[in-house]
């Protein structure tokens, strides 16, 4: 026996040890996946210089300005990033664990979403998975369908995601300033919603929580996903039991809106009338969740299928199929969806619309979207007439009234939420914070956003 089988350590040695081992481990990773992104965009640069007809010394200074620009992003990413780099403009969203502020960055006068999660509440509600996912996802995902992530950091009290701003607000609000949608409208944002399903899919990921909220509209009236705080991926840090034992979730954890069993225009009024206290609350809504999601036996991409049907039940109805006075009703009527799915005589709508729900709405492995993704949702009869390839492009089904890249009245108002951006308190000396390692490797800088410069908006 050695002198050393018998030491036990404090639980502040072992976190401290876990700190070091993940610190190590994230610094040699992030070495390597730097130098292989730094290659990458070289060969995509080298690349572009074939295809243009460029003399050779137009080709030499782009390679200059190149080098210039990863110069710059080497020098910007040692740089510290923090919430005094910003300027709030408003407050324009509020959820369980933080809110979300209109922020102008003040060195390039570009205007963002800033995404504020409070730490404590996240290693509380054991929500540190989720967090991890959807920073990990939003860097991942660099395209069209996906809410653009420029920067993430955090201080002792908060983790920050720096986004891009979309002012045509979401579907949620459409969906509620409006009683129902046209069936072309509807084709217009089923179409769209699911070219974005698939593109996370091709990544390796399932969303988990495809809702109105959580589609996004640009501009010019698009959709773009957003929130993949329940996303779930490939990696260990995406699993809650990697940081604590799961707590098995039930019916009863989540609230859905008081809808009793009435006539389609009460039922849809009063859906709307809960609807917005709904996506404040601290879970949300099962309304959009697919059964096998509330089975804990395992499941697949299929999932976020079904809720792309209930959202197109929703768009031509005007409420869920599912709603009820309580999640326990709202659960049953979810797992018994065979018998509870049904479509109220006095809303009409076409037989295509109909099936193509029906086939969302149904068993996993029959499911429009099982088979092939997108592929299967394109073959389906109501979107005939889709033009896929360039949906994006053409005009959106409705325009989005946006007046300056600042416009936020797409967006509830919160006069209750302080405009300043809640600071860290000062830690006392020798204070750690708690568990803290489990936020390491956070930060992230996109090339894109250090190396871009822009004319600062009109305040």
């Amino acid at each position: 026996m050695t002198g050393t089988d018998n030491i036990r350590f404090s639980g502040h040695t072992l976190d401290k040890a876990t700190k070091a081992k993940v610190t190590l481990e994230n610094f040699y990773t992030n070495l390597i996946t730097q130098h292989y992104e730094r290659k990458q965009r070289l060969e995509k640069l080298e690349e572009s210089l074939k295809d243009e007809s460029l003399t050779e010394s137009q080709k030499q200074e782009k390679r200059q300005q190149h080098a210039q620009k990863e110069t710059e992003f080497l020098r910007l990413k040692r740089s510290r990033l923090g919430v005094e780099d910003f300027e709030p403009l408003k407050v324009i969203g509020r959820g369980a664990f933080g809110e979300v502020r209109l922020v102008q960055k003040k060195d390039t006068g570009h205007v963002y979403a800033m995404k504020i999660l409070r730490k404590a509440d996240m290693l509380e509600k054991e929500q540190v998975a989720h967090v991890r996912a959807e920073r990990d996802i939003l860097v991942e995902a660099d395209h069209q369908w996906v809410v653009k992530m420029y920067y993430s950091f955090q201080d002792p009290m908060n983790l920050y995601l720096i986004m891009e701003f979309l002012p045509g607000g979401d579907m949620m609000t459409l969906l509620m300033k409006k009683d129902t949608l046209s069936e072309e409208c509807a084709q217009f944002y089923v179409a769209e919603t699911a070219l974005a399903i698939d593109s996370i899919h091709k990544l390796g990921f399932i969303h988990r929580d495809i809702k109105p909220d959580n589609l996004l509209l640009d501009a010019r009236g698009h959709i773009k996903l957003s929130d993949f705080g329940l996303c779930t991926g490939l990696k260990k840090s995406h699993r809650t039991d990697f940081y604590r034992d799961l707590s098995r979730a039930t019916p009863s954890d989540f609230i859905c809106a008081s809808v009793s069993a009435l006539d389609s225009k009460r039922r849809a009024e009063s859906w709307k009338r809960n609807r917005r206290a709904l996506a404040y609350s601290t879970v949300g809504t099962p309304d959009y969740i697919a059964p096998e999601v509330f089975l804990q036996t395992g499941y697949g991409p299929q999932a976020d299928w079904w809720s792309l049907g209930v959202i197109m039940y929703e768009m031509l109805i005007g409420y869920p199929p599912f709603c009820s006075e309580s999640p326990q009703e709202t659960y049953r009527k979810v797992m018994s969806w065979r018998e509870s799915l049904t479509f109220p005589p006095e809303v009409p709508i076409g037989e295509e619309a109909r099936d193509t729900i029906l086939r969302f709405c149904s068993e996993p492995d029959r499911r429009l979207g099982s088979q092939r993704g997108v592929e299967d949702v394109k073959s389906a009869a109501f979107f005939r007439g889709v033009d896929w390839s360039h949906v994006r492009e053409r005009p959106a089904a409705i325009c989005v009234d946006v007046r300056s890249i600042d416009d936020t009245s797409n967006f509830d108002d919160f006069p209750d939420v302080k405009l300043e951006i809640p600071a860290a308190p000062i830690s006392q000396e020798g204070e750690a914070a708690y568990k803290d390692w489990v936020f390491i490797n956070y930060t992230f800088k996109r090339f894109e956003g250090l190396t871009q410069r822009g004319t600062p908006a009109k305040k």
